[in-house]
């Protein structure tokens, strides 16, 4: 009986945990706007990566410049 219980512990705390996963996931998709040309989100889609490269090449280059002025 006590095995019983254990076990029907574990699931029911399993179904508790993919509930809240779920629910967090649900909030963590990215939503879509609607918009007027069907073309623009594709293109927005398309500079994401290129901004994406841009920023860590910046930040590439922030650290080069702060590991050089860091050696005597």
């Amino acid at each position: 009986m006590r095995a019983a219980f254990s076990i029907l512990g574990l699931v029911i705390a399993l179904a508790v945990v993919l509930f809240l996963v779920k629910q967090q996931a649900r909030t963590l998709a990215p939503t879509t706007a609607p918009s007027s040309a069907p073309g623009s989100a594709a293109s927005a889609t398309a500079t994401r990566p290129e901004a994406v490269r841009q920023e860590v090449q910046q930040l590439i280059d922030q650290a080069a410049v702060r590991a050089s002025e860091a050696l005597p």
